[in-house]
């Protein structure tokens, strides 16, 4: 389908008002929404009798992820290529890891792959795997993103350590003017400062509150270093040691692999709440449900793409993502077929993308929206 060409039209809402914290209706009848909305995709597994968690699909996934990352690491070894071959090796792993964190991670970070807790916690050091603090990952998106999406302050998916301004209720600086120009730029280097800075922080410096309260245990704090340490070894260290590689040349390739990933992931991600439709509540109290919290602050984008909701681990159909979030990303698209029919039938504003394009323009315009006006 063709982008959204009109800016204003940009994550159209499918029925109802733009973005506001009233009920239809009154509150009795305004909570019928939820209710019919949870009732009908609880009922889509029991009427079809499949389970929430990994399909078929979702398993050959996770095989042929996995199988992807091990191979190219083990070409690299194997067949000791020459320098050009061994950049599109390992550019190659560094796809693979982009993949397994968006389709496997995530959802094993959301208890959605199995009903046995020791699977879904196994797949989740694939974050620790690519450089990235599972145990702080946890934290961060639950607490700090699901129960407080789009709230100034609270949601850690705002942050944007005072280069990017992504709410109306964050103070605008000077050089924000421009964010829209230079924050793909900064997205691009989102997963260095995950795996050099942000883990670190958030462990040892934290400035949320909720952070400076829990007490880590000690074993988080080794896997953490053993992490990190393993992820350098073989993405540095190795190629260099045992290859006998330039150390530029290995360093170059990281840096591609990170540019790559990334601006991949932080797109994923950004389209779906900071686009210009989606609201920004002041608090976690403006709407009586959080279904509400939910329609008004999350887009989706590209779902009748399906290779993008391949790519992308279902993360384009966001909505369903956190009503269901402990269900696995597979069954996205049918339950999301659910929720366009019950909010077109309630009036209930759903915003949507037609196409992941049309997601980053708009989101682009919110960025120059909010850089220039207060």
């Amino acid at each position: 389908m063709e982008d959204l060409a009109p800016r204003e039209r940009c994550g159209e809402g499918s029925a109802g008002p733009a973005a506001s914290s009233a009920i239809p209706g009154g509150a009795v009848e305004g909570l019928a929404f939820p209710r019919v909305l949870r009732r009908r995709l609880d009922g889509y597994f029991a009427d079809h009798g499949i389970s929430p968690k990994a399909d078929r699909a979702m398993w050959v996934k996770i095989v042929a992820g996995l199988a992807l990352f091990a191979s190219s690491w083990t070409a690299i070894y194997a067949l000791r290529p020459g320098a050009w071959a061994f950049v599109g090796f390992y550019v190659l792993g560094g796809l693979a890891q982009t993949f397994l964190l968006l389709n496997i991670a995530h959802d094993s970070n959301h208890n959605a792959i199995s009903s046995r807790s020791w699977v879904n916690k196994t797949l989740n050091h694939v974050f620790d795997l690519c450089g990235i603090s599972s145990y702080m990952w946890r934290i961060l998106h639950h607490r700090g993103h699901h129960a407080c999406i789009n709230i100034q302050g609270e949601d850690d998916a705002l942050t944007g350590r005072g280069l990017l301004r992504f709410t109306p209720h964050e103070p605008r600086t000077r050089v924000q003017r421009f964010q829209h120009l230079y924050a793909l730029g900064l997205y691009a280097v989102f997963s260095l400062d995950y795996v050099f800075v942000r883990d670190f922080e958030c462990f040892f410096f934290p400035g949320h509150d909720y952070l400076r309260r829990t007490g880590h245990p000690a074993r988080e704090y080794a896997t953490l270093l053993a992490g990190k340490a393993l992820y350098l070894t073989y993405m540095l260290m190795l190629p260099v040691l045992v290859l006998g590689r330039s150390a530029w040349l290995v360093a170059g390739s990281f840096l591609l692999v990170h540019l790559m990933a990334g601006l991949s992931v932080a797109l994923v991600f950004q389209t779906t709440h900071t686009v210009e439709s989606t609201h920004f509540p002041s608090s976690r109290d403006e709407f009586e449900s959080g279904v509400y919290h939910i329609f008004a602050t999350t887009a989706d984008y590209a779902t009748s793409n399906p290779v993008v909701g391949w790519l992308t681990g279902g993360l384009n159909y966001h909505v369903v993502h956190h009503l269901c979030p402990n269900v696995c990303h597979t069954h996205y698209a049918p339950l999301t077929r659910i929720v366009q029919q019950t909010a077109a039938e309630f009036g209930i504003s759903y915003r949507q993308n037609r196409t992941m394009t049309g997601a980053i323009r708009c989101h682009l315009a919110l960025l120059k929206q909010l850089g220039q006006a207060d």
